[in-house]
């Protein structure tokens, strides 16, 4: 007795192994709907996945490009709408919508204005402007500056210009993210240790902008320090477990919807 369907082709990275025969109503390798898959069907999908969702949608492009260029219809090249008068007149409604609020808004709720400052005292708090807060925290980083055994217990530089160093780190990591990652993801499910990277980079940016203003909350100091640090690598831990978790059945729905909804030819 012979199948219908011929029996898929082995990858390259698996030459001797043969998969079971795939159906152009999906079932075979992929299993219907309301069957649960076995472990040793998700564990032949627990590799590849960023190639796999690579190859998803490249083939879905390419089919509708083969699409729209069989088709008659003249206008099968315009993939959105025109310039005018569809977006312009949306997007002047829309700026007008924002530039009436701001008006409303400060004809009905004039700032505030204080005293003139006073040149010959300085204010109990100084802190630059809320979106500098992160840069302004690690200029307080100065219990990381080691003392160095080697000149006397005293510190190689000055923690003024520690900080200065450790705000040039900082932003020459995060210039550098798009170097050192290369993948093809398109979600964090599929790259699960630079999506908890940036988790923790986000908590980071936010514990060291409360620290900057460590006067102003009711934390002790050495407290504050400690969470600083901890939080965000707590945080990056358990994003990191739960899409390692949700990577395997991620997969199996991609795999599933890949061979159900495009079969193959």
């Amino acid at each position: 007795m012979t199948d219908d369907a011929p029996p898929t082709q082995a990858s390259p990275d698996e030459p001797t192994r043969r998969r079971p025969p795939l159906r152009a109503d999906g079932s075979g390798l992929v299993p219907p709907d309301d069957e649960t898959p076995t472990w040793l069907e998700r564990k032949r999908r627990s590799a590849g996945l960023e190639r796999l969702t690579y190859e998803y949608f490249e083939r879905s492009r390419r089919e509708d490009e083969d699409l729209r260029r069989a088709s008659t219809y003249l206008d099968r090249d315009v993939l959105g709408f025109p310039t005018w008068p569809h977006e312009t007149v949306r997007n002047l409604t829309i700026v007008s919508f924002f530039v009436g609020l701001i008006l409303l808004l400060s004809a009905a709720l004039p700032p505030h204005i204080a005293a003139p400052a006073n040149p010959s005292r300085t204010p109990a708090i100084i802190l630059p402007d809320w979106y500098l807060y992160w840069s302004f925290g690690l200029l307080k980083l100065g219990p990381f500056n080691p003392n160095l055994a080697i000149l006397g217990g005293q510190k190689l530089m000055s923690d003024r210009t520690f900080g200065i160093v450790m705000n040039v780190i900082v932003v020459g990591v995060i210039a550098m993210l798009p170097f050192l990652n290369k993948g093809m993801a398109r979600r964090p499910v599929e790259e699960p240790f630079w999506a908890a990277a940036g988790v923790g980079g986000l908590l980071y940016a936010f514990t060291i902008t409360v620290y900057s203003i460590k006067n102003l909350v009711p934390i002790e100091h050495n407290l504050l320090f400690d969470l600083t640090h901890i939080v965000p690598l707590v945080g990056a831990a358990i994003a990191y477990a739960a899409l390692r978790t949700m990577r395997e059945g991620y997969m199996y729905d991609l795999n599933r919807r890949y061979y159900r909804l495009r079969p193959p030819k």
